[in-house]
């Protein structure tokens, strides 16, 4: 055995997705602030900058792309802020977004947040050239896929490039998405199409409104990533339980064992104990098992880890108690590699 193999076993693929699939959204502590996704908000914020907007739409994590009906914010797939995260979309859906489509989707929810923000729908010229906002929206519809009269944008399975046709407000958000978009040559590329007059309306329309601030600024936010109570299995529908087997070095219920909840307003985090005493605890494990010094940090790093991310706590006179439990803890998963190759039963 050697540490290495350890730590490749309690950081494998197959565990870190067990430990994610088994823990509620909300407790994942995900944030558009510092994540993947932070530059293309940051780019979508410079293009409109570019065009002399005051107003910045707000983003917020949640559970797929939109914009909550007549409120100007942009919801953002919570899987985008984290790479892990993004690798079971992939798996769990067979695709994920890619940079380039990521800033298309981000263009035209700015175009549904400018709508609502300026509420453009309530103007007559507005319903004259995109039709109706009232319109009953339809989920599923058939595009005439040679049509003039739509920008060709977003790529929407069945329906290819005609999603503008879905409903009104689609139509705008599409044909400002194609307005924003930089180096487009919009002018150009629909010069000899009906679209054009959608196309230079909103050129028109923009450049009147871009200087004011919005109108509403309602912030009502639908299903934020903070109150997604559904473990990450659950939201794919699937039982977190099937992938078990291959979480070699999944050690949660076990820590769960070693600190059971405590009551008290006083306690302190296990994290800090694996931390605090993570010498003594690799030279009683050596002693009393079969793992080196460098298998018996790894271990105990990773319980520290996951102490931390799943907040377990102590009572502070229960520390010596708690001491012997990781000790046998430890010992008993170290029994468990030596003889199947894992530290899960």
């Amino acid at each position: 055995m050697s540490g290495k193999s350890i730590r490749d076993l309690v950081k494998s693929w197959e565990t870190v997705r067990f430990e994610l699939l088994k823990t509620r959204i909300s407790s994942l502590h995900l944030a558009v602030e510092g994540s993947p996704v932070e530059r293309f908000v940051v780019r979508l914020r410079r293009e409109m900058e570019a065009k002399r907007f005051r107003f910045r739409p707000p983003v917020y994590l949640t559970d797929s792309w939109g914009c909550p009906d007549r409120t100007p914010v942009i919801g953002i797939p919570f899987y985008l802020a984290d790479p892990r995260l993004a690798r079971i979309e992939e798996e769990q859906n067979g695709e994920i977004e890619d940079p380039r489509t990521i800033m298309m989707l981000l263009r035209h929810e700015a175009g549904h947040a400018v709508n609502y923000a300026y509420r453009l729908w309530r103007r007559p010229s507005w319903t004259e050239i995109f039709g109706q906002f009232t319109k009953p929206y339809r989920e599923s519809f058939r595009p005439d896929r040679m049509s003039r009269h739509y920008v060709r944008h977003l790529a929407v399975f069945p329906y290819g490039r005609t999603y503008a046709q879905k409903h009104p407000d689609e139509d705008f958000a599409e044909t400002f998405a194609v307005w924003l978009t930089p180096r487009s040559n919009w002018r150009e590329r629909y010069r000899n199409w009906p679209v054009i007059r959608k196309l230079l309306y909103v050129d028109r329309l923009m450049k009147d409104i871009r200087g004011t601030m919005p109108v509403s600024r309602c912030r009502q936010l639908l299903d934020p990533v903070g109150r997604m109570s559904l473990t990450l299995a659950e939201h794919y529908g699937k039982k977190a339980e099937r992938f078990r087997r291959d979480a070699r070095g999944y050690v949660d219920d076990s820590l769960h064992d070693a600190f059971p909840p405590s009551r008290g307003q006083v306690l302190r985090p296990a994290s800090a104990l694996f931390k605090r005493y993570r010498d003594r605890l690799v030279e009683r494990v050596v002693h009393w098992s079969v793992l080196t010094p460098g298998e018996a940090e790894a271990l105990i790093r990773k319980l520290e880890a996951r102490a931390r991310v799943l907040r377990l706590s102590y009572r502070p006179g229960a520390e010596g108690e708690r001491l012997m439990d990781v000790v046998s803890l430890v010992i008993a998963l170290a029994l468990d590699y030596a003889y199947t190759g894992r530290l899960t039963g």
